[in-house]
């Protein structure tokens, strides 16, 4: 199977990689929505609620901050070493993630070539006027002082750069992504189980497109009837194969 999907990307002119939390859990990453993960042990906190209370704004800055959500911190696993080597030789021309682990960055994937459809959490941004603010600031002046972190600018609310239930998707990035997915003769999903949506519709308007489609997870997924091949593996040691180093 894995030689097929080196075919696949050898005939492909211009590909494009759908990443989902499959692909970060091979460092460690939790899978928050699954049984065990960290949104079956404490309820998530709603955008509304976020920008409506202070309190709830200090109880996910505290979660943050504890390192109780364990978003950030993690190495890349070979996965994302293996897409970023298609990414250096121009095989693929974007990533489309749902993770907001920073991962495929720090693997070496260019931050312009990274769409992420759910934020990133290893920055903050002012929702007044979207300033960035690095974490390790903010976290200084909460846990040294209480201080619920505003913007240094115009002072309003800052919130990690990620999308929260109940928060729109960014515009501008759906778009991106949906043009990529247009542009693209292979799709290969990596780590998802397609079942989030708007996100996970990318993989059938490819296909409705006359993409090849190529799904690489552990577990089924309601779009494996519709791939042109299917791997239920490990997705560091198929994608490894598939692009191995020089």
């Amino acid at each position: 199977m894995t030689r097929s999907l080196r075919d696949l990307i050898a005939e492909s002119r211009r590909a494009v990689i759908f990443t989902g939390a499959g692909i970060s859990t091979e460092s460690g990453i939790p899978d928050f929505r699954s049984p065990g993960g960290i949104w079956s042990k404490m309820k998530p906190i709603y955008y509304d609620e976020f920008v409506g209370s202070e309190d709830k704004r200090r109880e996910s800055w505290t979660r943050t901050f504890s390192g109780v959500m364990r978003w950030t911190g993690a190495a890349p696993n070979p996965g994302h070493y293996a897409v970023a080597r298609l990414v250096a030789r121009g095989k693929v021309a974007s990533v489309i993630t749902q993770n907001i682990d920073n991962l495929h960055q720090e693997s070496g994937v260019p931050a312009g070539q990274v769409i992420e459809l759910h934020g990133n959490a290893s920055y903050a941004t002012c929702l007044d006027c979207g300033l960035r603010h690095e974490l390790e600031v903010l976290k200084q002046s909460f846990l040294g002082r209480g201080e619920i972190p505003a913007c240094r600018d115009c002072g309003g609310i800052v919130k990690t750069a990620t999308i929260s239930f109940g928060q729109a998707m960014p515009p501008d990035k759906m778009e991106r992504a949906r043009a990529e997915t247009l542009d693209c003769d292979l799709f290969i999903v990596l780590g998802s189980s397609l079942v989030v949506y708007p996100a996970a519709g990318f993989p059938l308007l490819a296909k409705e497109n006359d993409a090849r489609l190529v799904i690489v997870n552990k577990e089924p997924t309601e779009q494996d009837r519709y791939a042109d091949l299917v791997i239920h593996d490990s997705i560091g040691a198929v994608m490894t194969a598939a692009a191995p180093l020089d």
